[in-house]
């Protein structure tokens, strides 16, 4: 159990990247858009309640929730420690790894090219990224010495397939075995921890290799975001945190979002828990498998789309709010409206992901799943490996956020679930006013 804990850390501990950066400067405190989500607490004492609960027993270390309707801000909580050890109470204002979080906010970079005509979504991705043309697939594998064969794809991936995750591309070590052992002899990496390298050579690597499947015959969560990522570098001319930076966190006034974080910053940066695997007392994650959990304080040069990037609930929550408002926040239109609408809706026909559809770059609820999740049916979500999750509710025009920072964690499961249903209650009733 504990190796397989390791494994699926170090798997999503890999690194990804297009030019050096040797320091992230911090950003400038004026915010060329200021947020438009505004505050207006009220008393939620339920939310309250479960988050001190997993917290003084001892389950998570700390805990930040984050509800927003109709662009108001309704509740703004942080509970417990950021260092356990020291009782450092954890702020609202601390910076998390959002790790599979990154891939909405790379796939919202991608479709802003895609509004300014760079690209169609059902273009080979070989047009752009040769690498990738004349794709093959696995046929058969050999687990001894990790020989293969393969036969030609059928069809070239598209940069709609890579967007959806039915592109035939695996992740490393949480994969499939043919995908942990054909990606580790090739040397992939799986999008964080460890800095080093470029973007640019991993994914012409990766582009060499047989797809796990057919393009678009089957969902199979993977390295394709990262492969958006370097898209969108090819596509602008920019690395991609730089284009980030210019077209996305600096209209949305998201200071602290970064893939590797400036020194000014690091203090904010939450350490990552695990549980000890006899009496589950929560201690620091320490270094394994060539991953450190202080990656976002390395001076990194990967950049990986898929889930290297750390941020705030408040960065987060606008990124969200924009998407919810159909693209434009701050009075700034970043995307057009039918672009989003295109993103949030299902893009996988009759495929599914754990009974739901995906859209491009999200998680998409599905009228069957709907009622027990607390969410409405077209609500879009997604989280990271290290404890956050998030959703975009239209039919309720909410925004919510549950950030934690653990791995493995016990209560990746139950405690969003609590929480999405016990959100529900808060904004379908009338709350009185809080009162702080």
């Amino acid at each position: 159990m504990k190796q397989a804990a390791s494994a699926l850390l170090l798997a999503l501990a890999l690194s990804h990247g297009a030019a050096a950066q040797t320091a992230a400067p911090a950003r400038k405190a004026a915010r060329p858009a200021a947020h438009t989500l505004v505050a207006r607490p009220t008393a939620q004492p339920a939310l309250d309640q479960l988050l001190r609960e997993y917290v003084e027993a001892g389950k998570q270390p700390g805990a930040i929730a984050l509800v927003a309707q109709d662009g108001k801000i309704i509740y703004r909580k942080a509970f417990g420690y950021a260092d356990v050890a020291a009782r450092t109470p954890l702020q609202p204002e601390a910076i998390f790894r959002i790790a599979s979080q990154t891939k909405a906010v790379a796939s919202v970079g991608l479709m802003l090219l895609y509004d300014e005509g760079k690209f169609q979504l059902d273009d080979p991705v070989g047009k752009y990224l040769p690498a990738f043309k004349n794709a093959q697939v696995l046929a058969t594998f050999n687990p001894q010495d990790s020989s293969y064969t393969t036969v030609p794809a059928k069809s070239e991936i598209t940069i709609r397939q890579l967007l959806t995750h039915t592109s035939g591309l695996g992740y490393p070590v949480i994969g499939s075995k043919e995908a942990r052992a054909i990606y580790a002899k090739a040397g992939i990496p799986s999008g964080i921890g460890t800095p080093g390298g470029l973007l640019a050579t991993s994914m012409d690597k990766l582009g060499r290799l047989p797809l796990l499947h057919q393009p678009g015959e089957r969902f199979t969560y993977g390295l394709s975001v990262d492969v958006v990522g370097r898209l969108v570098e090819v596509l602008s001319g920019q690395p991609l945190d730089e284009f980030l930076r210019r077209r996305l966190f600096e209209p949305l006034g998201m200071r602290d979002t970064y893939f590797y974080l400036p020194a000014a910053k690091h203090s904010r940066l939450v350490p990552l828990y695990t549980e000890a695997a006899q009496s589950q007392a929560l201690t620091p994650t320490p270094p394994q498998g060539g991953m450190t959990p202080d990656y976002p304080k390395a001076a990194g040069t990967y950049f990986s789309g898929g889930a290297g990037l750390s941020s705030t609930i408040d960065d987060y929550a606008a990124f969200l709010q924009m998407l919810l408002n159909g693209g434009e926040y701050g009075g700034r239109r970043l995307l057009k409206p039918a672009t989003v609408q295109l993103m949030t809706t299902n893009q996988i026909g009759a495929l599914e992901q754990g009974g739901n559809k995906f859209g491009l770059g999200f998680g998409i609820m599905t009228a069957g799943q709907a009622p027990a999740s607390g969410l409405s049916e077209g609500s879009y979500e997604w989280g990271g490996i290290f404890g956050t999750t998030y959703w975009v509710d239209p039919k309720l025009k909410v925004v919510a956020l549950l950030y934690t920072q653990k791995y493995p964690n016990t209560t990746a499961r139950d405690l969003p679930a609590k929480f999405k249903q016990q959100v529900r209650q808060a904004v379908t009733a009338a709350p009185a006013p809080s009162s702080n």
